[in-house]
């Protein structure tokens, strides 16, 4: 409580979530874009930058890794000022970068968690985008650092893996609906994740989604019907949902709750995408 001018005025804590992403100029991806879709669905965005590319709408020019002391002490310092709602992961760039970001997380868990399970029912929901590559082909994620990020899974209330992503991370052959659901469960039966959303934007033919929930009677898989929207390439829009599902979370929203909304508020995003280059159209928000 708080008194200013004779009145009594109650301070609200506000719902922030944290992304820590790489930094793309173009405004379109990466850190910048989470920010915008926080802010857009009302919660304050917290950001912590693991790379800095050099990139416009056609292409990865470069990518320069941060120093992985200074992710680090980024994420340290903010979580020890901070609380948030929720943490989204998204380019981590190098395997020390990642390291160094696992290292980070541990601050979300109270002591007496850390030696146990590596979820808290204390901790903030940890949503993780598995970003490999760009969508030229340019790598965002050195391979070997793939054990790495796969080891960060048992923090995920989900991981958000296109098609590509998930197959090279589950190892399983995802051209058949059954492969699909056979990666998705390996995310949550194998790497620890609480659930899995398979994204199908990438696969010929139907473009719906699958998740992968855990429950206590084994994995549940469900496939939520999805939208091909007709146009030109739209950039971001992986990392959009992740932050979307994010902010969803940190508001209070359950896991399926979040979901839905964010995909919705993709699509929504991606009928309103516009050019503002040579390249892939950018999404606009409400």
């Amino acid at each position: 409580m708080m008194r200013a001018m004779g009145a009594d005025l109650t301070i609200t804590p506000v719902q922030l979530a944290v992304s820590i992403a790489g930094s793309d100029p173009t405004g379109g991806a990466g850190l910048q874009l989470d920010l915008q879709v926080f802010r857009t669905l009302g919660v304050h965005g917290a950001g912590v930058i693991t790379a800095l590319t050099v990139q416009d709408t056609v292409k990865v020019h470069r990518v320069l890794p941060a120093f992985p002391n200074v992710v680090l002490d980024q994420i340290r310092v903010l979580l020890r000022d901070v609380a948030p709602s929720a943490v989204k992961l998204g380019m981590l760039a190098t395997d020390d970068v990642a390291r160094a970001v696992a290292l980070g997380l541990a601050e979300l868990e109270p002591p007496a968690a850390r030696a146990g399970s590596a979820r808290s029912p204390g901790a903030p929901p940890v949503v993780i985008d598995p970003v490999l590559a760009a969508s030229d082909g340019t790598p965002l994620l050195e391979r070997r650092a793939w054990g790495t990020l796969i080891a960060l899974f048992a923090h995920a209330a989900l991981v958000t893996p296109n098609l590509r992503e998930a197959e090279h991370l589950a190892e399983r052959d995802v051209s058949s609906a059954g492969g699909i659901e056979s990666a998705a469960r390996t995310f949550v039966s194998e790497f620890g994740a609480a659930a899995a959303l398979v994204k199908g934007g990438h696969r010929d033919g139907p473009c719906d989604d699958c998740l992968a929930l855990r429950e206590e009677a084994g994995v549940r898989i469900t496939w939520l019907r999805g939208e091909r929207i007709a146009g030109s390439r739209v950039h971001g829009t992986g990392c959009a949902l992740a932050a979307a599902i994010a902010a969803g979370l940190a508001r209070g929203q359950d896991l399926a709750a979040a979901v839905d909304s964010a995909r919705a508020f993709v699509a929504s995003a991606i009928r309103r995408a516009q050019t503002a280059g040579h390249g892939a159209r950018l999404l606009v928000f409400p």
